[in-house]
């Protein structure tokens, strides 16, 4: 119970930034958000342009085309097929990349916070430097 009250406490100092460790890791959880939401929008304004009047299809519709992308997005498989113009399987590698790239960031970010974290408190718990209080 006690690891779950300082996981939340954690994640309150994320939000609110409350050490330059975790305002570093808020800053690059909200980029990564803010740059996924802006690909995702414009990802799937551009699929549905693309394949929307291909024969076999799956994306007839930009709820179609917003559903194909966020699933990329977030590297979960959907039943849909792939796409089926040039331009449109060049799209779903870039979203495919992009999104290997995001949870690389995000695992790096992670752990890089809480190794920070752990050398914060390894030095709090030691005091000050040289013994003086």
């Amino acid at each position: 119970m006690e690891s779950l009250r300082h996981a939340g406490s954690e994640l309150v100092a994320v939000a609110r930034g409350d050490t330059a460790t975790h305002a570093h890791l808020r800053g690059r959880l909200v980029a990564v958000t803010v740059g996924a939401l802006v690909l995702d929008v414009l990802g799937s304004t551009l699929m549905f342009l693309l394949e929307r009047h291909v024969d076999r299809t799956d994306i007839h519709t930009i709820g179609d085309a917003a559903f194909f992308v966020t699933a990329q997005l977030l590297t979960v498989s959907s039943s849909m097929t792939n796409p089926l113009t040039a331009g449109g399987r060049v799209l779903d590698l870039v979203l495919e990349l992009y999104a290997i790239t995001v949870v690389a960031t995000v695992a790096g970010s992670l752990g890089a916070f809480f190794l920070r974290r752990g050398h914060e408190r390894e030095m709090a718990a030691a005091g000050p430097p040289g013994g003086v209080a």
